[in-house]
């Protein structure tokens, strides 16, 4: 599986208008070469960087497999999301205190469909999908205060 974008690359950074400073809306990604057995995908964006551990932006569930775009500020009409370490639900822009950080979005194709739900938090979505991962990508984009 392929997880990209033509915002950024992979390691390098993510433009000013995904963040706090900016409009704070969810990137674009697109989706290559998900296993055919895939029943739905997931979607975690986390930053291990954070001064008091690993920060939850973003958790995206239910995304059908046919699905291979995540448009600008949204998410399939079938998707569910979770709540970020905001408190909020849905996405929550990079917003670095100090330093650079690595911003991971974390992809999972799944061989079955998560019954959570709509604003459960990331760890009740990682306890779901274990044993059942047909395959996972990530992208690194990155962000400096």
């Amino acid at each position: 599986m392929q997880l990209t974008s033509h915002l950024f690359t992979h390691q390098s950074p993510i433009p000013a208008d995904y963040t706090c400073k900016g409009r704070n809306v969810s990137p674009q990604l697109h989706i290559e070469d998900i296993p055919p057995n895939a029943k739905s995908l997931v979607l975690i964006m986390h930053d291990p960087d954070a001064p008091n551990g690993d920060f939850t932006h973003w958790v995206v569930w239910g995304i059908p497999p046919e699905n291979t775009e995540i448009e600008e500020g949204s998410v399939p009409d079938t998707a569910s999301q979770g709540v970020s370490d905001f408190g909020t639900v849905g996405y929550g822009g990079p917003c670095p205190p100090s330093g650079t950080h690595r911003y991971m979005f974390e992809l999972y194709a799944l061989d079955a469909t998560l019954g959570l739900p709509q604003g459960s938090p990331r760890q009740a979505v990682e306890t779901a999908l274990r044993g059942h991962v047909l395959g996972q990508t990530k992208l690194v984009g990155l962000v400096s205060a």
